[in-house]
């Protein structure tokens, strides 16, 4: 497909962006619906985290969508929304379970995205190997069993405000 195909038919970068992984956000939402059917609600939480960080790995495009957000793409943002109420609701489960530290917040999933997007990016062809570790790692610190309080975080508004698309260089100042 050329550059005109592409001009004409999308009117910015985003148009097309949100036409491409639409059905990838969507995938991503229902994950989070598949996980609340699991009994286990510990099992449930691990398998999305798993799952959503096995995206990444498998779209590299996927990892960077996942981290921004898309304003003018009202069905890939509502998308979005439905899979943090998902997750909102895996962590209540897993809380109420006993299972997941009580310091865990859903709004630390951007911090968890970031990090496996980052490996990612950054492993190369050990992408999938170096996700799964990290993942692990990860899923071993929010299991109860630690009961050391995590450091605080940033504000979820600022972890949430990572999400947004940079600035283009001629805007800063």
């Amino acid at each position: 497909m050329g550059i005109a195909t592409l001009q004409r038919n999308f009117a910015g970068r985003e148009e097309l962006v949100a036409a491409v992984f639409t059905p990838r956000v969507r995938a991503y939402a229902d994950a989070a619906d598949r996980a609340l059917e699991e009994p286990d609600p510990w099992v449930g939480f691990c398998g999305y985290i798993e799952h959503v960080a096995a995206l990444q790995c498998e779209d590299q495009g996927l990892a960077v969508v996942l981290n921004t957000t898309f304003p003018a793409s009202a069905e890939l943002e509502a998308h979005r929304r439905r899979a943090m109420r998902g997750f909102t609701r895996l962590v209540r489960r897993a809380k109420e379970a006993g299972a997941l530290r009580p310091d865990f917040s859903p709004h630390d999933l951007p911090l968890l995205l970031l990090a496996n997007a980052g490996v990612v990016m950054g492993s190369g062809s050990d992408a999938d190997k170096a996700s799964r570790r990290l993942i692990a790692f990860i899923l071993r610190a929010c299991a109860v069993a630690d009961d050391e309080p995590l450091p605080t975080g940033p504000p979820a508004r600022s972890l949430l405000r990572s999400l947004d698309p940079p600035l283009p260089p001629t805007s800063r100042r």
